[in-house]
């Protein structure tokens, strides 16, 4: 028996070892601020953002954000969804870092994250993502984390999107 559907047409072969994990920045934007945008081949072509409306830059130090695509299907239904997460990291604990955190919570989002090899993923594309745990904390010893730790997360139907450079250099640029 023959599943041609979704027939594997190539291979992947071993790359050089030059990868870095971890993220540089992520740019976040309300899901309702994205009005299009356009995909060819996994690769974000173009994004239409409403009239007046920007991507926000959050800066990460290394080794503390980072985000995953899980995964998740069932056989019996014949179904696969992709979990994706983002795990972010906002030093030191005051009132404007709470109340970006609040805002994240209160908001669906996307989020384009840059990684430390230079590429950029699109998360929560069509359904957006919710910051839905994670935690505020003062830490206790003197080298402990002192700030918060949201954890944004969203099912959809493909995994994450890689964003083109001239696309992820105007993220920043109105609409």
């Amino acid at each position: 028996m023959a599943f041609t559907a979704c027939a594997i047409t190539s291979g992947i072969t071993l790359d050089c070892r030059d990868s870095m994990g971890g993220l540089k920045e992520v740019y976040i934007i309300p899901f309702s601020d994205i009005t299009s945008f356009a995909v060819a081949s996994g690769v974000v072509t173009g994004i239409t953002k409403a009239t007046g409306k920007q991507f926000y830059k959050f800066e990460n130090l290394p080794q503390t954000a980072d985000w995953t695509s899980e995964i998740t299907g069932n056989d019996e239904n014949g179904s696969i969804f992709f979990l994706h997460t983002l795990n972010l990291q906002i030093n030191k604990m005051n009132a404007a870092n709470r109340n970006m955190v609040k805002l994240l919570a209160a908001n669906r989002v996307i989020a384009v994250a840059l990684d430390r090899n230079g590429v950029a993923m699109m998360l929560g594309a069509t359904m957006g993502l919710s910051t839905n745990s994670g935690a505020m904390a003062s830490g206790r010893a003197f080298g402990d984390h002192n700030g918060s730790k949201p954890i944004l997360t969203g099912g959809e139907p493909e995994p994450p999107y890689e964003v083109n450079s001239t696309v992820y250099a105007a993220l920043e640029t109105p609409g």
